[in-house]
């Protein structure tokens, strides 16, 4: 298997394709539409709330928090996450410029 090469390509493209894997799954769509409507940290079970084994959340939830867009800490025997504001605030901003990229003025090329 071939490397992905990630360091010929700058932070900030290699930031785009980590949100972009991020959002490429529905389970992590739907873990992050639940801690957003819960507007507050999460400890209950992911698992009741999105209807997947534990170790298929478990994955999905480390590629969140590798991501960045959501932290979570240990209270008691449980762990509650919830999104990273700051974080979530940066990825859109990033996003926004990258899929904005269309409305800058170019020739045309036909």
């Amino acid at each position: 298997m071939g490397l992905a090469k990630t360091e010929i390509f700058t932070d900030k493209q290699n930031q785009i394709a980590i949100f972009a894997k991020v959002f490429g799954h529905p389970a992590r769509v739907a873990i992050l539409q639940r801690l957003f409507k819960m507007d507050t940290c999460f400890c209950g079970n992911l698992v009741d709330e999105i209807g997947l084994a534990q170790p298929t959340i478990s994955q999905h939830v480390k590629e969140l928090k590798n991501s960045g867009l959501i932290k979570g800490n240990v209270e008691g025997t449980s762990v509650c996450y919830c999104i990273d504001t700051n974080n979530w605030t940066d990825m859109k901003e990033i996003m926004g410029e990258f899929l904005d990229q269309d409305n800058l003025p170019k020739e045309d090329c036909s």
